[in-house]
């Protein structure tokens, strides 16, 4: 790795190869190979966001040994579902922060990299329940890192449609509104009706048998008969997130 980044700045310095064309090398060039773990390390290049870990399946030797490359990488480090024990330890050991209703964990020098297009126009985030603030909290705090300003509407679901006839001059503000429900999801739909800004569907795995942990909900967001509609996997709020940054900066 080190040979060929040599070679590609000597190229450069000689004249023959343009700096951009340098840049469109290392986009795809380089990753770092980790005993169970192989790091890209360049996605930043690629995509405009680093690397984000999922912490959910790894063992805690894993999540530490990944923390050590990237630092030594100089990487911007976002976990997400990482359990609190572990976040509070990263925390103690090399600083960062733990956000915990979210279940992420950030250390890094701050991933925005110019200001945000839209920025006075927040992402508005809106739960049908209580029980859906975990999975707004992860979009929410993964937008708050990128460096968006992010609006919440928790528990204004269906069941009580009157609270959210009560926000909707607040929700038609979003630039972009994310959805967050479970149950049989319908909140995604009564919104993008009553809008004209994207909504990105967010079902959740919360609500009794016939639910099927976040099935119904899923199956109703898609078969969705107002347009404009995204939906996104069953708990995904970073995917939702990801996808609503992607919207806000489209060049």
């Amino acid at each position: 790795m080190e040979k060929e980044l040599r070679r590609i700045f000597s190229r450069i310095k000689k004249g023959k190869m343009s700096i951009r064309e340098g840049l469109e090398r290392l986009k795809s060039f380089p990753f770092l190979k980790l005993k169970t773990a192989t790091l890209d390390t360049y996605r930043s290049l690629r995509r405009g966001i680093g690397e984000v870990i999922l912490g959910e399946g790894k063992r805690r030797e894993e999540i530490m040994a990944i923390v050590r490359a990237m630092l030594k990488a100089g990487e911007d480090i976002i976990i997400t579902r990482l359990k609190e024990a572990w976040g509070k330890e990263l925390e103690t050991k090399f600083g960062g922060r733990y956000f915990p209703q979210a279940r992420i964990f950030y250390l890094g020098k701050g991933i925005k990299r110019e200001p945000l297009k839209g920025k006075n126009s927040p992402i508005l985030i809106v739960t049908g329940g209580t029980s859906d603030i975990p999975v707004a909290e992860e979009a929410a705090v993964f937008l708050e890192l990128l460096g968006h300003r992010v609006k919440k509407i928790y528990d204004i679901g269906v069941a009580g449609i009157h609270r959210t006839f009560h926000y909707l001059r607040d929700i038609k503000k979003g630039k972009v509104i994310i959805v967050v429900a479970g149950m049989e999801g319908a909140l995604a739909s009564v919104i993008s009706g009553l809008v004209d800004k994207p909504v990105i569907a967010v079902p959740t795995s919360v609500g009794y048998g016939a639910n099927f942990r976040g099935l119904s909900a899923l199956l109703t967001m898609l078969n969705a008969c107002s347009p404009g509609i995204a939906v996104v996997n069953i708990d995904n709020g970073f995917g939702a997130a990801y996808f609503a940054h992607l919207i806000i900066t489209a060049k």
